[in-house]
C-alpha cells in the first residue's frame, strides 16, 4: 500500500480509526473545488473540503502494470458547487481529481488513493455522475510525429513560435447582438481580409460562455459585416455586449506559414516529402534511369 506514512498506517493499525474521504477538483480554468463525505468541512493543501455538497464515490478499480484505474463519482448538482450550467458549458471536461483517505482528527494522516481526471459527465433529475480516468490514461494516446506537407504545429504553440497577440492578428470584438454560439455577427469596415480568421479561433472573454472557445469554420465580410461560423457550437449562448477574440486562422501550408505569418523558420512539415506518384513509379524499359534531375 504505497504512498501510505507511518502516521496514517499506525492509525489504520489501532483497529478503531476516523477516516473519511475527500475528494478534489481542479478544473482547467483554475478554478477548483473541495468536497469531503465527513459531517464537517476539512481543510487542508489550501483548499477546504465542504460536507454539505453531496458528493460520493463508487468503487475504486486500482491494478498493477499499465491499467488504467478507474473510478466514478457521484454528486447533487447545485448553485454553490457543481451547477449543471457548468457541466454543459464543459467546464469540467478534462478536469484534474484527487481523492484521499484522511483522518478527520488528524487531516496530516491522509493517503491520496487516486489522481485523474474526469471523462465522461452524465447528468439527470438534478444530479451528476462522472467518470474518473487515472493517469495512465495519458498513455493510450498515440504519441509521435507524424510526417506529411501540411505543418504539424497549432498556431502559436510551442513549435509555432508565433505570437497570436501581434498586432493585425487578432481582434477584440464587443457583441452588437446576441449569437447562438455558432454564429456570430458584427460591423467590420474591412481593416481583415474576408477568411483572413478562417481556421481560427475564437475565445469569449466575458459574458457567462467566458473561457470558452471554438475553432473557426468560415470567416466572410459582406456588406461591412463580419460573419464568423464555428466548426462547433458552443454550448452556452453569448448576449450583446459580450467580448470576443478572434485569432487569425492558419492552413498549414508552407506559403501561408512565409507569407501570412512570416514564421518559415518555424515551419513543422516536411514540404518536400515525395507524393503518391513519386511512390507509385515503377521502372520503365525505354529512356534513360540515371536518376538526374527530370528537368
Amino acid at each position: 500500500m504505497g504512498g501510505q506514512s507511518a502516521a496514517f498506517l499506525a492509525h489504520v493499525g489501532t483497529g478503531t480509526t476516523t477516516l473519511c474521504r475527500a475528494w478534489s477538483i481542479i478544473r482547467t480554468d483554475g478554478v477548483s473545488y473541495g468536497f469531503t463525505d465527513h459531517d464537517v468541512a476539512l481543510g487542508f493543501d489550501g483548499l477546504q473540503f465542504k460536507a454539505d455538497a453531496g458528493l460520493s464515490a463508487v468503487a475504486l478499480v486500482q491494478s498493477t502494470g499499465l491499467s488504467v484505474d478507474n473510478t466514478e463519482a457521484l454528486g447533487a448538482l447545485t448553485d454553490a458547487a457543481v451547477t449543471e450550467a457548468d457541466i454543459e458549458a464543459g467546464r469540467f471536461d478534462g478536469a484534474e481529481v484527487r481523492a484521499w483517505l484522511v483522518n478527520w482528527q488528524d487531516v496530516d494522516q491522509r493517503w491520496l488513493q487516486f489522481r485523474g481526471t474526469i471523462g465522461e459527465l452524465r447528468r439527470a433529475g438534478g444530479a451528476f455522475q462522472a467518470e474518473l480516468r487515472g493517469l495512465t490514461e495519458a498513455l493510450n494516446r498515440p504519441l509521435g510525429r507524424t510526417y506529411q506537407k501540411p505543418c504539424t504545429a497549432v498556431l502559436g504553440n510551442g513549435q509555432c513560435q508565433f505570437n497570436t497577440a501581434t498586432p493585425g492578428y487578432f481582434a477584440d470584438v464587443t457583441l452588437e447582438s446576441g449569437s447562438d454560439g455558432l454564429h456570430f455577427v458584427w460591423e467590420d469596415p474591412g481593416a481583415f481580409e474576408p477568411e483572413w480568421f478562417r481556421r481560427g479561433r475564437l475565445d469569449v472573454l466575458s459574458g457567462a460562455a467566458a473561457g470558452l472557445w471554438g475553432a473557426i469554420k468560415h470567416d466572410t465580410l459582406e456588406t461591412g459585416a463580419r460573419r464568423i461560423e464555428l466548426w462547433q457550437k458552443l454550448r452556452v449562448p453569448l448576449l450583446a455586449g459580450d467580448r470576443v477574440r478572434v485569432v487569425a486562422g492558419c492552413d498549414k501550408r508552407t506559403e501561408t506559414c512565409r507569407l501570412k505569418f512570416n514564421n518559415l523558420l518555424n515551419f513543422q512539415g516536411f514540404p518536400d516529402t515525395p507524393g503518391e506518384d513519386w511512390v507509385m513509379a515503377v521502372p520503365r524499359a525505354d529512356g534513360a534511369n540515371t536518376g538526374g534531375s527530370l528537368r
